[in-house]
């Protein structure tokens, strides 16, 4: 849905600013002339998506209203100048004078508003929606459907659940009028559904398998409950993985082209950076020296890829104290300096984490390398820990960007889906979106939407207890 509204929106502004720029230009007749006009039409066009995206009008769960989304218009179109002067500053031959840029505007305004508008008033309307009909009355099912509800545009009606089961006592199925397995065949002919959604955790002997073949053969989409988690959510369901799962899953093979992509362009960007940013690195160094006492890195034993253990360089936030401290960060808030505070805001400290990536202990992005001290009470404790080992460590990652600072075993397995989910996708494209999503974090905050963080289902495994534990650092 994001995808194709960002689309639609996207080719409607380039049109409407040709459009514009035609109306107020003489008329291009030779093909270098509409290839200039189509470049200045391009600029302004993708300074306005670019502005969206960073501004999460292409979020729908956060800007729910038509409302919300005008209120945000005027700070999206202010962000969208600045790109253009810079722009315009570095290529001035793309420049569009005054009055065909003012029409280009009002154009756009006329033709997003109602666009939007549309947007928020069909999809939400029944006969649009794409009915959804979920076997089961697991956890799963349940965080299915409040992923789903949490995004009243995203095109789903939810049919009541059909289980053997009853629903959990305060889970989200209790208000759902469960209909018996037995009677799926009647329940499909009685609603219709476009998409059945398979969350059940006993289904040995239990799956409809006729009524669900013949309602894949009638054109219903039949999906399984984890895959949909994972579509929805961006991270993976470890309670309910097997190991099976994982080793017939195709998406876990990356290319090795990718592989080199990813670390050439990791290098690329780190040799750049520190040169680029060297008068920025001097500045912070001369900062936290006159600002507390002790030296200017904070390096430690962090665990790499294969678990190789080594040494994390990072801009010190932190007054030095002479006793065992705890590597949660809600413990050591106190200790955090006034430079500190706004290198953490803005994620500055992590800039000396270049010279990792330069010496292959780190790429740009990748799950992030925890210290040798919670090593083995997260593999002990998380399920599928260790393939964390298989990738190279990260300075962003895609735990980072979706998900905040972790300060208990239950938040770092939360983190976990989030990496797993990273390694089973990993590719350039995806690496692309983090550091996106990274640049998007750093200058303009994070807006979530709320996450209890739960586990999905019931395992058997280990799982994390939510006590904090203690290590030295």
């Amino acid at each position: 849905m994001i995808l194709k509204l960002a689309m639609l929106e996207g080719l409607s502004l380039l049109a409407a600013v040709c459009g514009a720029l035609v109306s107020t230009t003489p008329l291009p007749t030779h093909w270098t002339d509409v290839a200039f006009l189509l470049t200045k039409a391009l600029a302004i066009s993708l300074c306005c998506a670019v502005s969206f995206y960073y501004n999460n009008l292409y979020d729908l769960r956060i800007v729910r209203t038509f409302g919300g989304f005008a209120g945000r218009l005027l700070q999206v179109f202010g962000v969208a100048f600045i790109q253009l002067a810079v722009l315009y500053a570095v290529f001035p031959a793309i420049r569009i004078s005054g009055e065909p840029f003012m029409i280009s505007l009002i154009v756009i305004l006329a033709i997003l508003l109602p666009l939007r508008a549309v947007v928020y008033v069909v999809v939400s309307q029944k006969p649009f929606l794409e009915r959804v009909l979920i076997l089961g009355t697991t956890p799963l099912a349940s965080t299915i459907i409040k992923e789903m509800r949490s995004r009243p545009y995203s095109g789903y009606e939810i049919l009541p659940v059909a289980d053997n089961a009853p629903a959990p006592a305060g889970s989200s199925l209790a208000d759902s009028l469960p209909g018996s397995l037995d009677r799926l065949g009647k329940i499909l002919d009685e609603v219709q559904p476009h998409r059945i959604i398979v969350a059940m955790a006993e289904r040995r002997a239990r799956l409809p398998v006729r009524d669900l073949l013949e309602a894949r053969v009638r054109g219903c989409i039949v999906e399984d409950g984890v895959n949909v988690y994972e579509r929805l959510t961006g991270k993976l369901a470890i309670e309910t993985l097997t190991p099976s799962t994982l080793i017939f899953s195709g998406d876990f093979k990356k290319s090795r082209l990718d592989l080199a992509a990813g670390r050439c362009i990791s290098l690329l960007v780190s040799v750049v950076g520190l040169i680029v940013l060297s008068p920025l690195v001097a500045l912070v160094a001369l900062m936290i020296k006159v600002d507390s006492r002790g030296p200017v890195f904070f390096v430690q034993e962090r665990v790499g890829m294969a678990a190789r253990h080594f040494r994390l360089i990072k801009f010190r936030t932190m007054h030095l104290v002479d006793r065992p401290t705890s590597e949660w960060v809600c413990d050591n808030t106190t200790r955090i300096t006034r430079v500190g505070k706004w290198l953490r805001q803005f994620r500055l400290d992590e800039l000396p984490q270049f010279f990792n990536v330069i010496r292959g202990d780190m790429n740009l992005v990748g799950p992030r390398p925890h210290p040798v001290s919670n090593f083995e009470l997260f593999s002990e404790h998380i399920p599928y820990y260790w393939l964390r080992a298989k990738v190279r460590p990260g300075i962003t990652g895609w735990a980072q960007v979706r998900y905040r600072y972790a300060n208990n075993l239950d938040e770092e397995t939360e983190k976990m889906r989030y990496d797993l989910y990273y390694i089973k996708h990993l590719s350039v494209a995806f690496d692309l979106r983090i550091l996106f999503d990274t640049v998007k974090t750093i200058l303009f905050g994070s807006e979530s939407v709320e996450d209890d963080g739960g586990p999905v289902a019931a395992t058997a495994g280990k799982v994390s207890t939510g006590r904090p534990l203690e290590a030295a650092k």
